[in-house]
């Protein structure tokens, strides 16, 4: 009786575990965004400086902590891999200004219609927004650009956890490939004077 109750505890605790690796095991790895693929813009600077000032609430509504793929670490590496340094002074500084999620509820289908109604539950605000500037050697703003990136998405109530972070790590994507398109438009535009 006593042998009995011993291994029962830790039957469960082994089968929890396993349990708990299997999920884990089945959720998906998403690669890290970047643009290292894309040809380098050449500027008239002697370095690149890659810097966030945004610092995400990690709280809700904020969810961007919550994505496979960081929004803020996909900006930055932009800034890394598209950006080159091809001149002897000054620095051009690419700055995360902005980098956040927000979950908002949305309205339910109610009463006994709604038992049978797969409604969109949740609605995903996201927006990026970036600078670059050149600055000389003094350390004196001679030109910048900004951009911002947004885009929303909703979610059915049925959704599952792989699911929602696949929708997370496509948004992610998409707002990126937007901030990329603008921010190399804004440079090419009004800071060509700097570009080699």
């Amino acid at each position: 009786m006593i042998a009995a109750r011993a291994v029962a505890p830790v039957f469960i605790l082994i089968a929890g575990l396993l349990a708990g690796c299997a999920e884990s095991a089945d959720r998906p790895v998403y690669p890290q965004i970047s643009f290292a693929h894309l040809p380098k813009i050449a500027l008239d600077v002697a370095r690149i400086e890659v810097a966030n000032t945004y610092v995400s609430p990690a709280t809700e509504p904020n969810v961007e902590h919550r994505f496979p793929v960081s929004p803020a670490a996909s900006a930055l590496n932009w800034g890394r891999d598209r950006l080159q340094p091809a001149g002897a002074g000054g620095v051009a500084r690419v700055t995360l200004e902005r980098a956040s999620v927000v979950e908002v509820p949305l309205e339910k289908t109610k009463g006994v219609r709604g038992a049978f109604t797969n409604d969109q539950s949740e609605r995903y605000n996201g927006v990026i927004t970036m600078s670059v500037e050149i600055l000389n050697a003094e350390g004196e703003r001679q030109g910048i650009v900004r951009a911002t990136a947004q885009r929303s998405q909703t979610v059915p109530e049925d959704i599952s956890l792989n699911e929602r972070e696949k929708i997370w790590f496509d948004m992610t994507e998409k707002l990126m490939a937007t901030m990329n398109e603008a921010l190399e438009t804004q440079v090419r535009t009004h800071l060509k004077t700097w570009i080699k």
